[in-house]
């Protein structure tokens, strides 16, 4: 069951999240696509743009789909020439056989993944793909590790399935799912990465005081780490997997 508090959370903090969070490196939405431009791409769950910006700059026709309305203003206001349809990853306001590729976000871990699977396999023209990008922080690096540890220990939460498990439910309308992944990063300040953790559903659900006590936990992270402390930027390592499987 998908939980909607966390999941539609996001609106009440959609500029800070078009702000902060990461996008995605152009080689890894061009393996996601794999498709000659220009190819048109539904960008589900698509939120303020980021991973629709991406698919843009690729030259390809860009179609977002988003449930919430101030993520889709945040969208528009981002992007200019570009609106998004107001749908969810189960039901496109799109007609059968209409798209070339499909992609989603970090938003993919929010869906109904048989009905999203099934809507996808009837979007999609033959050939077309079906993928998922993922952005996880590279906990190799021990203060990235110490992030995490701390925003679980505050916040909760956890991450992907890395094996593609999620995809495992697609039907015989697809071919065996693929797994690529690529590596990059964003340059941060301790201010930077407060707002990061800001744009995460469990701190946006959370009390105040808690809310304060991650801010403060962050802050003193990168104050005292021995690979932060005294840095005013420092980059923040992301390995982006992807998931994909074409239709056939």
């Amino acid at each position: 069951m998908v939980d909607q508090t966390h999941a539609l959370s996001f609106g009440a903090a959609a500029t800070a999240y078009d702000r902060y969070r990461p996008s995605y490196p152009e080689p890894a939405v061009a393996w996601a696509i794999d498709r000659p431009s220009p190819a048109r791409v539904v960008d589900l769950g698509a939120g303020t743009g980021i991973l629709t910006r991406e698919v843009l700059a690729l030259g390809h026709h860009a179609v977002p789909v988003e449930p919430d309305p101030e993520m889709r203003a945040q969208l528009a206001a981002a992007t200019p020439g570009v609106v998004a349809l107001a749908g969810t990853a189960e039901q496109v306001p799109l007609p059968d056989g209409s798209v070339d590729a499909i992609v989603a976000g970090q938003a993919y871990h929010w869906f109904d993944h048989p009905v999203a699977h099934a809507e996808g396999a009837r979007l999609l023209r033959p050939g077309g793909t079906y993928a998922a990008l993922f952005n996880e922080r590279d906990e190799s690096e021990s203060w990235v590790a110490a992030l995490t540890a701390l925003t679980v220990e505050l916040l909760g939460g956890r991450g992907i399935r890395e094996d593609g498990a999620w995809m495992a439910d697609l039907d015989e309308a697809f071919e065996p799912v693929e797994r690529v992944e690529f590596r990059h990063q964003v340059t941060h300040s301790p201010e930077t990465l407060v707002g990061m953790i800001t744009t995460r559903s469990h701190y946006i659900t959370a009390t105040e005081q808690r809310q304060r006590e991650v801010d403060a936990a962050i802050r003193e992270l990168a104050a005292s780490h021995p690979d932060l402390a005294g840095r005013e930027t420092f980059p923040l390592p992301y390995r982006t997997l992807v998931f994909r499987a074409r239709r056939r």
